[in-house]
């Protein structure tokens, strides 16, 4: 019996020993890919930057070796950020080196202002004289088509599958479920449009949610065909005839339609990629990943006159500090006002691709922009989509820019009170009872229905958030209160139709942002400041270990359904009165 138990210690403690051994050797591994990550490299004199629109893209990139380690095939995909494709190839229009841009495309969607923004990138791009070659080995989406579409040349593999449909939306309705669960959800509101809390109300689209999504996404899809027909000279038409008939499910069609160039294997494409760059032997070009290229020196420009802050903000917007995925008010509020108060700062541009979130933490951001406005000049640079507490926070800035596809608007407010008496009672057998000293001690209580007066309290919440919501647009913009209400009860809208209204100001992206930018400020040259600062690798790594690593194995796990377990994320945080787009709403 002691030889087991000393035989099974010493298992026990080798196991612990190897297993603390291995952390500091994986440590160890991790600190040096870090250390190396943002070491300046070189490029040889015959270059192709390879841009990969079938990975996901995030506004920003971030050197996070857990953030782009595949867990499928434990290989290390850095994903550069659209802030990294703008800015490399800005760079390679004048780098020598470079030849010609690889567009290589895959599944992954990204969003059409996304698409948009590093469409535009490309066509800047094009300006140098430089080639642009697209390529699908396997499936390619609208969206990478649509950034394709400028391309000279665009070739697809044989055995390829080319997504051209049209676009759809989708809402989830949750009210039949919630029923059979025992659960009944008090809805409050301001705004007929407000489609965000229709999936606990009923099980369709109410016919005003219904018209302004058909109105978006028609507009969506109009503003993608006209762009493609210019580039590849076929009518809008014959684009919408080819989406309805599913014309592009028959690969060898899609050469006779002119939507693309050529149907080629992978070597083909290379031999023609070696004759673009001038090769006169049988030596391969250098092909530099995005992720490679951002750490090649820039030409230096001498004479800066001043500083630009960047600020991403990307996700929903809530109290507290928030995280990577989400906008939290203190968080931001301070950097906002860090940037204020110093003297480092020539201008801000807040670049936002939000739905929008909690009322109040919409509020303190709007009060920290308008501060900051009445100092330095302060360009918005909206992206997918701003809306809602998005476009609140947004109404004070000296400038709005908005993609033509961009989703904001939706000026509306709602709050959702879900009661579980009946799971509790009739499905799991638990009461409750609860004492008070007033009459609406435990208001709101999850374990009881509202009366008729908590529901006028809120109500008349509700109604007061909205008017001021509507007071804060109508100051920033220069528009009458009651054309502000015309245009709010919770109506979203594109970039085009936003312009129209003069919700925004203009259409672009990021560079038309900082271009504004320096000419508020009055400076020529200026250097940029991206925000948030990024943590240090090391603590990146730590956090990673935690809720970040659990967050990408779920969606390895799930896939394209992800987007319903976040869905239910954001279920469980939502508090107080809201601000923000029907999320639960997904463009295709």
């Amino acid at each position: 019996m002691k030889s087991f138990l000393k035989y099974t210690l010493a298992t026990i403690t080798g196991i612990i020993i190897t297993s603390i051994l291995f952390f500091f050797v994986m440590l160890g591994s991790f600190s040096i890919m870090m250390a190396s990550a943002n070491r300046q490299v070189s490029i040889g004199k015959n270059s192709v930057l390879v841009l990969n629109t079938g990975r996901s893209i995030p506004e920003r990139g971030l050197d996070d070796p857990f953030s782009s380690f595949d867990l499928i095939d434990f290989t290390f995909k850095p994903s550069p950020g659209v802030n990294d494709i703008i800015k490399n190839l800005e760079k390679a229009k004048d780098d020598e080196r470079i030849k010609g841009v690889l567009i290589e495309n895959g599944p992954m969607v990204n969003g059409w202002g996304k698409a948009e923004e590093i469409r535009m990138a490309l066509l800047r791009f094009k300006e140098s004289g430089k080639f642009i070659i697209s390529y699908t080995e396997n499936y390619l989406t609208q969206e990478s088509y649509y950034i394709s579409s400028i391309a000279d040349k665009i070739y697809l593999n044989p055995a390829s599958i080319f997504e051209f449909k049209g676009i759809s939306s989708e809402v989830m309705f949750f009210k039949t479920a919630l029923e059979k669960l025992g659960i009944d959800v008090e809805v409050i509101r301001h705004g007929r449009y407000k489609g965000a809390v229709e999936p606990f109300m009923g099980d369709r689209l109410s016919d005003e949610n219904r018209s302004q999504i058909e109105r978006f996404i028609n507009n969506i899809w109009d503003h993608a065909l006209s762009n493609i027909s210019i580039e590849r000279n076929v009518p809008v038409e014959e684009l919408n005839r080819i989406a309805d008939g599913l014309l592009t499910t028959n690969i060898d069609s899609t050469l006779e339609m002119g939507l693309v160039d050529g149907l080629i294997y992978r070597d083909e494409l290379l031999e023609m990629v070696r004759e673009r760059c001038g090769t006169a032997d049988s030596r391969t070009p250098d092909y530099v990943s995005m992720h490679k290229y951002k750490n090649v020196p820039s030409i230096s420009v001498s004479g800066s006159e001043g500083k630009i802050a960047i600020l991403y903000a990307e996700g929903t917007i809530m109290m507290g500090r928030g995280s990577d995925v989400n906008i939290g008010a203190s968080y931001y509020t301070k950097i906002i006002r860090d940037i204020r108060e110093k003297d480092d700062y020539k201008a801000l541009v807040i670049r936002i691709n939000s739905p929008g979130g909690n009322a109040l933490a919409s509020d303190q951001l709007w009060r920290e922009i308008k501060l900051t406005a009445d100092k330095i000049p302060v360009i918005i640079s909206m992206s997918n989509y701003a809306a809602s507490g998005g476009y609140y926070m947004a109404a004070p800035a000296s400038m709005i820019i908005a993609h033509p596809t961009t989703l904001t608007g939706s000026i509306g407010v709602f709050g959702m009170f879900p009661q579980v008496n009946s799971l509790l009672n009739d499905k799991l057998g638990i009461a409750s009872e609860t004492v008070r000293t007033n009459r609406f001690s435990d208001y709101p209580s999850l374990y009881r229905n509202m009366d008729n007066y908590e529901i006028a309290m809120i109500q008349e919440y509700i109604d007061n958030t909205y008017e001021e919501f509507v007071e804060r647009v109508s100051e920033g913009r220069h528009i009458e209160k009651s054309e502000v209400d015309k245009m709010g009860e919770g109506q979203v809208y594109s970039g085009m139709e936003a312009l129209e209204k003069g919700l925004i100001d203009k259409t672009g992206g990021l560079t038309e942002a900082l271009s504004e930018a320096a000419s508020l400020a009055s400076i020529g040259n200026y250097t940029i400041a991206e925000l948030p600062v990024i943590e240090d690798a090391y603590t990146r790594l730590m956090r990673s270990l935690g809720g970040d690593l659990k967050m990408r194995l779920v969606k390895n796990e799930l896939g394209e359904s992800i987007r319903y377990y976040s869905d239910l994320l954001e279920l469980k945080s939502m508090s107080g009165a809201q601000a923000r787009l029907p999320w639960f709403l997904h463009i295709f």
